[in-house]
């Protein structure tokens, strides 16, 4: 993935469409990001959080403005509760709710992915490609193609008819673009230092806390935003915690749950995700630690404490490392 390319099957995420006169009502209402700031820009992508009331995540997504509505693309794993959440806060709003269980989602990436992708498709698509801004997608009949991604590298996301999609992936495949499982997913987007949803994230964790404030829309202040009076009463008393990354030179691999201590401190962090980096060649984590924490810390590491270097959690970037 990181000097050629590879292809995911990730049709177990839920693609959902919103349309209807009230849809954008709707969804400037469910979700922290502002659909307002896609208006005039057809197939742009937006990064945003479902919220509830406390603040907390319930998902997040990308969110695309389509001809005639918008498109979702939701975690498996929250698929249902998702679902229930919209069609509980639609009840009121004049829209139509369509998961779209037949189509299949494919994840084309790495250096050398646009250049597989665009010798197979057809002219129409090909050009497609082409002129395809990074974070948005476009439809070329029954396909959309996406410029996005979850593994710090370019590519396409292409969701598509089931048997289109078996024809894809073999063709790839027999091109030279490897198969990739979701560990090698899971190893890449945390190199990449992205959030997973459940580790990084849940219900009872604000976006405030979980480096996705950027993704907040504060303005219009008028927007009455679901979870928007919790995430204010947070951000006026300060954030208490942050997302960092850790890196480890010594032998042994950081994992989720182990204990970050501070220097010179009581308080204690988390390592939400951690890992061997194959990029890198040593231990890598995501943690959430108090606001206060320098550039060292321990973690404990089965009884043994070892000594990590705290950095901006970002590690690898289109096959470099960003980390010394």
């Amino acid at each position: 993935m990181r000097r050629t390319a590879g292809i995911f099957d990730v049709s177990h995420m839920a693609v959902v469409d919103v349309d209807g006169p009230e849809a954008r009502n709707l969804l400037r209402q469910l979700l922290a990001a502002d659909v307002a700031r896609l208006d005039d820009k057809p197939g742009k992508a937006l990064y945003s959080a479902m919220l509830n009331p406390a603040g907390g995540v319930i998902d997040d997504l990308i969110i695309y403005l389509i001809p005639g509505g918008y498109r979702l693309v939701l975690n498996c794993a929250n698929r249902d509760k998702d679902l229930a959440w919209m069609r509980t806060q639609a009840a009121d709003f004049e829209v139509q709710l369509q998961e779209r269980t037949e189509l299949a989602i494919l994840a084309i990436q790495g250096p050398d992915a646009i250049r597989h992708v665009s010798d197979y498709v057809n002219a129409e698509r090909e050009a497609l490609i082409a002129r395809l801004a990074v974070f948005h997608g476009e439809f070329s009949a029954d396909w959309f193609i996406a410029k996005t991604g979850y593994t710090g590298e370019q590519g396409l996301e292409i969701i598509l008819p089931h048997v289109d999609a078996i024809n894809l992936w073999q063709a790839l495949v027999t091109a030279g673009v490897k198969p990739c499982g979701l560990g090698a997913r899971d190893t890449l987007r945390l190199e990449a230092g992205m959030n997973l949803y459940g580790q990084e994230m849940d219900e009872d964790t604000s976006p405030l806390v979980a480096n996705m404030g950027w993704t907040v829309h504060w303005e219009p202040a008028e927007r009455d935003f679901i979870g928007r009076e919790a995430l204010e009463q947070q951000r006026a008393q300060g954030v208490q915690h942050k997302l960092v990354g850790l890196v480890m030179r010594e032998r042994g691999v950081l994992r989720g749950g182990q204990i970050v201590t501070l220097p010179h401190s009581e308080d204690t962090g988390i390592i939400t995700s951690g890992s061997f980096s194959p990029t890198l060649g040593c231990s890598i984590a995501i943690a959430r630690v108090p606001m206060a924490a320098g550039d060292t810390a321990e973690v404990d590491l089965r009884g043994r404490t070892v000594s990590v270097q705290v950095v901006k959690p970002n590690f690898v970037r289109h096959g470099q490392a960003l980390i010394q």
